[in-house]
């Protein structure tokens, strides 16, 4: 599976793209990088700089690169920052990706295009699972990814990743923790790992397997289908500092802020996804070690 094209990869300084940029790079595509402002982008990925919230520099755009592949990670994913300032969030995530997909039907209308949701987004049939604007940004979002794939015959597939984990800058609570755990190993802090909640659960991918999915649904992905990108298994915040325990050679104490029990976790399975021929390869331990070697590098 290595089709040589034109693919555009929005968002692509943000820890998932820059870890897209590297992997289809390395499959053999013509990878022009999307960015707001000047930031590290890999060694021979084109870039072009865009506003994705002003529709005419994103039709410039599409002009310009006319892409046969377009993987869009661009949006706002802080659930804080989406109750401070919504309209962003939805302007960012939904407007945004109505701009992208418009301009493609209009100059680009046979580009297949993998567009990644979220698996906070809430069940549009009952209300009460919103929960925060972000949910609702990225709900509609893919609605609108649906909708012009369906009213306009484009190739637009819905990409619905877990929590991504592995080396590079992110904000996601395994990195926080594995940083902390390196200021530890070098005596900057004390020897106690705080979290909220040690019940609480979540489904962990490693980033570079997510970015194989996103490969195999730009090649074999069915159009208005979503799939889910997770390992299909959750862990506790317990399983994931006593994880780290083994990884290093400092002996902290773990707080949590709360042993309250909550309720069940959903777990995502990776049905769809599995039977295109994708399948996770690198497992919880190992993404937790090259975080943790990633910040001892720093």
């Amino acid at each position: 599976m290595n089709p040589q094209g034109n693919l555009l990869i929005t968002g692509a300084t943000g820890f998932t793209g820059i870890h897209a940029c590297h992997h289809f790079l390395k499959r053999g595509f013509n990878v022009t990088a999307v960015a707001r402002k000047t930031a590290y982008i890999p060694k021979n990925v084109h870039v072009e700089y865009c506003e994705l919230t002003n529709k005419r520099e994103i039709k410039s755009l599409i002009q310009k690169v006319r892409p046969q592949y377009v993987l869009h990670l661009a949006g706002q994913n802080h659930v804080g920052q989406s109750w401070e300032d919504p309209l962003t969030s939805l302007e960012i995530n939904s407007l945004a990706t109505a701009y992208l997909l418009e301009a493609l039907r209009q100059d680009a209308p046979s580009c297949k295009s993998v567009i990644v949701g979220s698996a906070l987004q809430f069940d549009l049939k009952q209300l009460s699972t919103l929960s925060h604007p972000y949910s609702l940004s990225k709900t509609l979002q893919v609605l609108i990814a649906q909708s012009w794939a369906s009213l306009y015959h484009m190739d637009i597939v819905i990409a619905k990743p877990s929590n991504l984990i592995g080396p590079g800058l992110s904000n996601g609570v395994c990195s926080i923790l594995a940083q902390r755990i390196v200021e530890m190993e070098e005596n900057k802090v004390g020897k106690i790992l705080e979290v909220n909640n040690l019940y609480d659960r979540r489904d962990f991918l490693d980033v570079r397997d997510a970015v194989r999915a996103y490969e195999t649904l730009l090649i074999k992905g069915k159009p208005q289908e979503i799939y889910e990108v997770t390992s299909g298994k959750s862990k506790s915040l317990n399983e994931v500092t006593e994880t780290f325990k083994a990884l290093t050679a400092v002996d902290f104490k773990i707080k949590s802020k709360s042993n309250e029990k909550l309720e069940p976790f959903v777990e995502m399975k990776p049905i769809e996804l599995s039977n295109l021929g994708w399948e996770q390869e690198i497992s919880f331990s190992s993404s937790l070690k090259d975080i943790l070697d990633f910040y001892r590098q720093k």
